[in-house]
This record gives C-alpha cells, structure tokens and sequence, in this order.
C-alpha cells in the first residue's frame, strides 16, 4: 500500500458510472419487475452497496476507509441500465475505487439475475465519472 500517512484527512466524494445492455425482452422484465428471481434493480443496488463496503477485501492494494455515505442507481434506459454509485468519506486517501466497486459488482448482480432469460447482455462503461476533495464540497 502506498503511504498516506502525511497526507491530511479531508473529505472526498466519487462518482462512478456503468451500463448493461440487454435484450428489450429482458429489458421489460427488469422495468416490470417480472424477473423470476425478484426485483432485480433492488438486489442490485444493495450489492453495490456491500460491495463498496468490502472494496479494500476485495482490491488487495486498497486501503479500507470510513465510508460516510455510498448511493447506488439502477435505472432502466432505452436499451438497457445505467448504474451510478457515489460513495464519500473523509480519509487520506480517494474514494474512487469504492465507487468503481459498487458499479461493478452491482452490474454484475443484474446479469446474474438475469443471465436465465438472456445470453446477449454485455457489461461495459464502467468509468469514473467524477472525483474531488476538500471542505467545499
């Protein structure tokens, strides 16, 4: 891990952002929560969510933070879903890889509920959207 100890804890936020593209059958089932194995958009929210939680178990250079607040999104779009995660802390070091994490991981939750009833989805666009730090924010 690199050392961080000389650098002061100030507050950081990041944005992170994802998408699934799916078949509009799948797509339909997902919108009326028809998935036989649930509501896929809520299961995949609080998987994001955990995951961000796990992310220095999972990254194994990742120092583990404090995270003070993680939101993760699920929303359908024309031709599949969009997922966005922030995720906030104040530490010594950034937040992104939680943001990433919960992206990710939440992406993954959707195509495994849905992977019975669509062969074709592809994860992808998984990209940092946004980073700052400092009291402004």
């Amino acid at each position: 891990m690199v050392d961080v100890s000389d650098k002061p804890s100030v507050v950081r936020l990041a944005t992170a952002r994802g998408f699934i593209a799916m078949a509009p059958n799948t797509l339909a089932l997902v919108r009326d929560n028809a998935m036989q194995k649930g509501d896929v958009l809520t299961v995949a929210k609080i998987a994001g969510i955990g995951a961000a939680k796990k992310t220095a178990d999972l990254i194994p250079l990742c120092h583990p933070l404090p995270l003070t607040h993680i939101a993760v999104e699920c929303t359908p779009a024309e031709a599949g879903v969009e997922i966005e995660a922030s995720a906030r802390t104040t530490a010594r070091t950034g937040v992104e890889m939680e943001a990433l994490t919960a992206v990710s991981v939440a992406a993954l939750t959707l195509y495994d509920m849905c992977k019975a009833v669509d062969k074709t989805m592809v994860i992808g666009e998984i990209t940092l959207a946004s980073k700052q730090k400092g009291e402004q924010i």
